[in-house]
């Protein structure tokens, strides 16, 4: 017959087995964060970039749509600085109980490949949930230029190496490293010209302080609209909807393709639980109607993954960038 175990006699055997005790208290604490997820506490979706951008735009379609799926409030929270390493940073060290959550786009992946020293693994110390979208950039002109094909612009580069001014939102910058590998894939010398500022490449694209800059197909849309701008291709391998008779980059560059993105990840040791249920919600999300038809119509491709695939972009395309920024000496600090 099996005695009755007292409160005392728990304590004496739980007493008697100190590391044992220790090591069960560990492992189940994040399962009970699972299981009472969420708590009684907002959301932060931290968005490593300033408001009014179009990652912070897409961020703040998402969150309260999100945050009626979990049943608690998600709030964006921008923590812009260095590259986005302030706030990618801070959520890499917070507690991973999926109340600080990441949002980053490809610049993520750029800025991994060419900063060194990083404070955290790109890969490892995040665990990824899901991407949201990817979108393609395009590769545009001035109305008037001489250069109206592809061709015409890989000849002209040939012809007068580095005398081509192409403009980046920065150094390192996504847009920075499509413009490189075109470049690369092309054996043309173009000259960088990095700004601070969103608009300003296409700013002094129109002025003709610039000749060619590779941009966010929404960025450009109004300009080409008006006939201020040419677009040469689309940097996708299949036509932008925004877009339908510009030509892919790759029907020119074979093999060609850059597509940057939006994402969602948390903390590395966030309980898997937590992960495949954010991931369930944001695919709620992203099916309803009207946020696909918002996304879409900003040029987006609505792209919902498993974690295991983000996990996988996000390490193929900082191999990606690597290569390219050993190619072509890229060097930021």
């Amino acid at each position: 017959m099996v005695g009755r175990v007292t409160d005392r006699g728990w304590v004496r055997a739980l007493s008697a087995r100190p590391a044992f005790v220790i090591f069960a208290l560990l492992c189940a604490t994040p399962l009970i964060a699972a299981e009472n997820y969420p708590a009684a506490r907002p959301i932060r979706l931290v968005s490593p970039f300033a408001a009014g951008g179009s990652t912070d735009t897409v961020g703040r379609l998402l969150a309260p749509r999100l945050g009626e799926r979990l049943g608690q409030n998600v709030i964006v929270e921008n923590r812009p600085g260095a590259g986005g390493l302030i706030g990618t940073s801070y959520v890499a060290k917070a507690t991973p109980d999926g109340h600080t959550l990441l949002f980053i786009s490809g610049a993520f992946t750029a800025h991994s490949a060419v900063t060194k020293n990083l404070p955290y693994d790109p890969v490892r110390d995040f665990a990824w949930i899901t991407m949201v979208l990817t979108y393609p950039f395009v590769v545009v002109v001035r109305y008037d230029s001489p250069m109206q094909t592809v061709s015409d612009l890989i000849a002209t580069a040939k012809k007068n190496p580095r005398k081509l001014n192409y403009g980046s939102v920065g150094t390192a910058s996504v847009f920075h490293l499509a413009a490189e590998l075109f470049g690369s894939m092309t054996g043309t010398e173009m000259t960088h010209v990095p700004f601070k500022g969103g608009a300003e490449p296409n700013t002094e694209l129109m002025a003709g302080r610039l000749d060619v800059i590779f941009t966010t197909t929404t960025t450009a849309f109004p300009q080409i609209e008006a006939k201020r701008l040419r677009a040469l291709a689309v940097t996708s391998l299949q036509p932008a909807p925004q877009f339908p008779n510009v030509p892919t980059l790759a029907q020119t560059v074979p093999g060609y393709e850059v597509l940057s993105f939006n994402g969602i990840g948390s903390p590395r040791a966030t309980p898997r639980a937590i992960v495949v249920r954010v991931n369930r919600e944001v695919r709620a999300v992203l099916e309803q109607p009207d946020m696909r038809k918002r996304l879409t119509d900003q040029g987006n491709e609505v792209q919902p993954t498993t974690p295991e695939d983000m996990t996988r972009k996000v390490a193929a395309d900082i191999r990606k960038w690597q290569r390219i920024v050993a190619d072509r000496n890229i060097d930021v600090q």
